[in-house]
């Protein structure tokens, strides 16, 4: 009897565990401006049905575009885009209630973050208009201390349409080993590589080399495979992605790869690039006129098979994100104002539309926790 009895409570506790681990959060960076969204937003999702539900919502905080969580998924930190008045902001964060709790906000050092990065030591943000990029250390609660180095990016490039007239810095990463930094600028068709010392008293950063990429197409987002020695740059301008192979600090180009058809002549705006967590795929967005995600196989060189190109289902796909099961695949729409989930097949890579949406204004960030 006692035996059976510990074999139903196993069960329970099996039942309960896999029960827990069907639903995540999933936090939503969005614009404010012009009005349709209220700030941060946090759903529940159920990976086993892609079902969502509101658990909480972040007011007064404006133009939370992109957020990163702390290794140790205790803190938030947004970049607050408003131009020149632009700040960064931490929150506590209670993964129970999926609600954040606000902290303190600094000077972001540079118009417009557009994109945050995070580890046990610092935070550091890419500014957009600034052409900047700014270090900020974390505090023992969590709240960020100002900045401790800004590096100003001073080049341009040749962009027809006066988009690189100035430095635009749009990504900041970190490569796998966690040695350097990767910072792409958009506005000056290159890639930066910084050496990274996050504890240096003196420079954080300091500069190891400089890559020159195609000239007219902007460098905007970078990932990396999932066993660190390839990384996939998609450019904004025409949408095209770059494979190179990585090695301590270092990249070298082996492949340039489209995901717009060859007779393609509107706008395409690329936008977000990712690898599946199986690292068997990699998948690209685009904006503008295409509004389209591409799927690729990643091959055992780490270059790309073109795999389809399909619709989003909506306009302006800003970023997308795969949920941590790998069964569906979220895609936020800044002017449709929703976010679009599409059954993600684990075997092949395509992707077909679920039938289900979240309607939430402005969506540019999606996180799972």
């Amino acid at each position: 009897m006692k035996k059976i009895s510990s074999l139903f409570i196993l069960s329970i506790l099996s039942t309960l565990t896999f029960a827990q681990k069907a639903n995540y959060n999933l936090i939503v960076g969005t614009y404010t401006a012009p009005g349709k969204s209220e700030g941060i937003y946090t759903y529940n999702f159920n990976t086993s049905t892609a079902a969502t539900k509101i658990k909480s919502i972040t007011k007064n905080t404006a133009n939370p575009s992109y957020l990163a969580f702390s290794p140790d998924q205790k803190f938030v930190y947004v970049v607050n885009e408003t131009g020149a008045t632009s700040t960064v902001s931490a929150f506590k964060y209670s993964a129970a209630i999926g609600g954040l709790t606000f902290l303190n906000k600094v000077d972001s050092h540079g118009a417009d973050p557009c994109f945050i990065t995070v580890d046990a030591k610092n935070v550091i943000v890419a500014n957009y208009s600034g052409g900047s990029l700014a270090v900020f250390a974390r505090k023992a609660d969590g709240a960020l201390t100002e900045a401790l180095q800004t590096i100003i990016h001073t080049g341009k490039s040749i962009d027809p349409k006066g988009r690189q007239e100035s430095a635009h810095v749009h990504m900041v990463k970190f490569t796998p080993d966690h040695k350097y930094l990767i910072v792409n600028d958009l506005g000056e068709d290159q890639i930066y590589i910084y050496n990274y010392k996050p504890t240096s008293k003196e420079k954080i950063l300091t500069i190891k080399s400089v890559i020159k990429t195609n000239a007219g197409t902007g460098p905007r987002h970078i990932t990396f495979s999932l066993n660190g020695k390839f990384a996939y740059l998609a450019h904004e301008f025409n949408g095209s992605i770059t494979v190179f192979a990585y090695s301590n600090g270092s990249l070298t180009k082996i492949q340039e790869i489209g995901t717009t058809p060859k007779d393609f002549t509107g706008k395409v705006d690329g936008a977000d690039i990712h690898v599946s967590a199986d690292g068997k795929f990699l998948y690209e967005t685009n904006r503008g006129d295409a509004n389209s995600i591409s799927a690729f196989s990643i091959l055992p060189t780490g270059k790309l098979k073109f795999i389809e190109t399909v619709s989003t289902l909506g306009k302006g796909p800003r970023n997308f994100s795969i949920d941590p099961t790998g069964k569906f695949l979220l895609i936020g729409h800044q002017y449709t104002n929703n976010i679009v989930i599409f059954n993600r097949n684990k075997t092949t890579g395509k992707l077909t539309d679920s039938g289900k949406r979240i309607d939430v204004g402005a969506p540019v960030c999606l996180v799972f926790n």
